[in-house]
């Protein structure tokens, strides 16, 4: 059995269609598909059913997939060792995040680590939606759930507090807003609902029940860009709003909402030193900003 044919499955399973295994691979799909038929034809059984989700593993291909990661894992730990990599402070460490943590708190202090770890070439991914360390499409992950299944480890990074904010002149022009019950006379900003990647942030259901955002985008940096523009109120986690005095927090003592992020690392990369460097300086950093994540006027998670 060729490894690079098991690796070849092993995208494909984990990234369920070809094209997206070819960009992870850096080979064509029909080299791809090629190759997945060679391997299936030495093992005597078929490895993918294709279906409108894209390539499902069969009962063979499940069996396969789990010897495939041991082969992996065993592949990984031998070149860990053998050229040092585990202890080594340099090389590439790709970070998931969302995209408001990302921007408003990640990259607005990455220089810092930069100067500490010039060696370390990090990756920040900060998007809509998360790449899957399981999946190795990221080293780590912050995401906004505590996965439930995978070779993953995962902490709890920080609690944080949601509010509404909007600017000055939009609360003077606007009806009054003096309740909750007021807000069904507002302009709510929030996420184009069937684009929402987690349960997690489908704010406007819990703050005006039976009502989707009236100005809506699946950036909350847009958001953010609407609700400054005056377009409205916009649901921001604390970390944004209190960042920007152009806004202010309204209906404090009625809503705030809590989220948590999760670290979420694969448990055979977590000892690699450069993604350990890397994890101890984001807590670090967490824990420093503390006081952007919660309302001092909310009682503590």
């Amino acid at each position: 059995m060729n490894w690079d044919d098991l690796k070849i499955f092993l995208a494909v399973a984990r990234q369920q269609k070809l094209a997206a295994a070819a960009r992870l691979l850096g080979i064509d799909a029909t080299t791809i598909s090629r190759r997945i038929d060679r391997l299936a034809a030495d093992l005597g059984t078929p490895l993918f059913e294709q279906s409108s989700a894209g390539h499902q593993l069969t009962a063979g291909g499940t069996q396969l997939l789990r010897h495939a990661e041991a082969v992996e894992r065993s592949a990984l730990a031998a070149r860990a060792d053998v050229t040092g990599e585990r202890g080594l402070l340099s090389g590439v460490v790709r970070v998931s995040v969302a995209e408001g943590f990302g921007t408003w708190i990640v990259a607005r202090h990455l220089a810092a680590f930069r100067a500490a770890h010039p060696d370390i070439v990090v990756e920040l991914i900060a998007s809509s939606g998360f790449l899957n360390p399981s999946k190795r499409e990221a080293d780590l992950a912050v995401m906004l759930a505590r996965p439930t299944s995978g070779p993953l480890v995962a902490r709890r990074l920080a609690d944080y507090h949601l509010q509404l904010h909007a600017t000055r002149s939009y609360l003077d022009n606007a009806p009054p807003l003096r309740t909750a019950h007021d807000l069904r006379q507002h302009v709510l900003i929030g996420y184009v609902p069937d684009l929402i990647y987690s349960p997690a942030l489908d704010y406007i259901a819990e703050i005006r029940p039976g009502s989707a955002p009236d100005l809506r985008s699946s950036s909350i940096n847009a958001q953010h860009a609407l609700a400054v523009s005056g377009a409205g109120l916009c649901m921001l986690p604390r970390f944004i709003g209190a960042q920007d005095a152009r806004l202010m927090p309204v209906l404090t003592d009625e809503i705030t909402l809590t989220r948590s992020f999760w670290l979420v690392v694969h448990r055979d990369t977590r000892k690699l030193a450069r993604v350990a460097a890397f994890v101890d300086w984001l807590v670090a950093l967490v824990e420093s900003q503390s006081a952007i994540f919660r309302s001092p006027a909310s009682p503590q998670s």
